[in-house]
This record gives C-alpha cells, structure tokens and sequence, in this order.
C-alpha cells in the first residue's frame, strides 16, 4: 500500500530522517518476547497486546525515564496487571531484551537502498548505548545520528527537530531538503507538519487495532506520503530517481 500526496517528488530531498524505535526495529515484538519469556516460567498467561496498553499508559506517567532503561520500571506496571512476580532479574531482562530489539524484516534491505539515494539521519528516542546496537543490526545506513542522550529531550519536543535542522545547515542544507519518515503520529508525524517539514508516515500496525505501544495522537495528522512498509518507500525512490 502507497499513496503520495506530497507536492514535492521524492527527488527534491538529499536527506531522509528516521524514526528508529518502531519504524525501523521492532520494539512492540521485543516487549511480547520478554514477556512471553517471563510468563513461560512463571506459568502464567499474558496478553502481548493487553500489555503494550499497559505498557503505553506507564511509559507516560511523570517520571518516566529514558528508553529502554524505562523498560525496568514499566514491567514493575505490567507485572502488577498481569499477576508477574516484579523482580529486579525480570526487570533487567525487559531492559537488556527491548535493547536487543530486531529490525522489521523489510528494514536493512530498505534502508541499504535509501542510504544509495539520500544522506539517512536517525533521530530516536531511545539512549545512545541502544541505537549503537540498532544501528548495527541495520547494517550502519546513517550518516549521522541523534538520540536523546544527545538532545537532552524527546521527540516530539521541538527542540529535537531544531538540533538536527542545524546539523543538516553545516552541511549546506535546510528542512526544505529533509523527508521525515516515521511510525509515530504523536512523536514524529504530527510535530513534522507543525514545523513545516514534508513527512513519510510508514504505518507499521496497520493491520491492528489502536496504537500498540505508542502515545495516541490527539488528533491524526494527514501525511505526505503513507506506505504500509519501509521498503513501499524505497521503491517509490528508486522509480522516482529512475524515471
């Protein structure tokens, strides 16, 4: 699935920006599995999905911390809803497994492609010792990288996009010049058009129910362009530069 509403082609941009942490790794698959794991030894049932919400409602209370540290204290919440023994041993294993997390299957190939077209710029909410490990299991496609241990915020907080809009300067660029491609609506999608940004929204669970374990937007944001998977936008690129 693709629809492009953008008014500008994807050949107009030099730099494509990322959501990381649920565009490109599969951080919803990360909780379910350590769950799971928990839950087998504990033999108790777990409702992955049920979880994400509970899960979702935590990682946004005061105090929160930063991901996928903030994993520990989540589970301490899950644990509490689903009858699971909150252990320090458990709570670790949720952090060291979120950290871990494995990219979409679509997602090295389609960013091998993008990296050949465009100068690829993370900017994840997770912490730089997570990213590391992202980065590598997506086979290092960035040509530079911002997480919040080095913004001191989080998206969708506009002084993130600010930092990065002034990196993309020194390189003789603008935000004119940048497509910022996401899965979050609240963190990435909605913000970008607020500043003027042209988006790609890529809607990972479109074929489920509610926003997993992502923040619900107060209000959807029409994107540029829609692709139901990372690799619909690559190819999109590829025909477009080709044309």
């Amino acid at each position: 699935m693709a629809t492009e509403t953008a008014v500008k082609p994807l050949t107009a941009f030099g730099y494509v920006t990322f959501d990381v942490v649920g565009t490109l790794i599969d951080f919803e698959g990360a909780i379910k599995d350590g769950l799971a794991e928990i839950a087998a030894k504990e033999n108790v049932d777990v409702d992955g999905e049920a979880a994400l919400s509970v899960y979702r409602d935590a990682r946004y209370e005061p105090g929160a911390g930063l991901f996928p540290d903030d994993l520990g204290r989540c589970y301490s919440r899950i644990a509490e809803a689903f009858g699971l023994p909150d252990t320090e041993e458990y709570r670790q294993l949720m952090i060291e497994r979120v950290g871990d997390a494995k990219p979409f299957a679509d997602s090295a190939e389609a960013m091998a492609k993008l990296k050949a077209r465009y100068k690829l710029i993370a900017m994840t909410n997770a912490r730089r010792w997570a990213f590391e490990k992202y980065a590598e299991k997506l086979g290092q496609p960035f040509w530079a990288g911002f997480t919040t241990d080095d913004t001191g915020c989080e998206k969708p907080n506009p002084d993130y996009f600010q930092q990065v809009f002034d990196y993309v300067a020194k390189d003789g660029g603008t935000k004119d010049d940048i497509l910022h491609t996401a899965q979050s609506q609240y963190h990435d999608i909605g913000i970008s058009r607020e500043l003027g940004m042209t988006n790609a929204w890529i809607q990972r669970r479109h074929a489920q129910k509610g926003y997993g374990g992502t923040i619900e937007p107060k209000e959807y944001t029409e994107p540029d362009y829609h692709f139901h998977a990372l690799i619909e936008l690559a190819e999109a690129a590829d025909k477009a530069f080709e044309a």
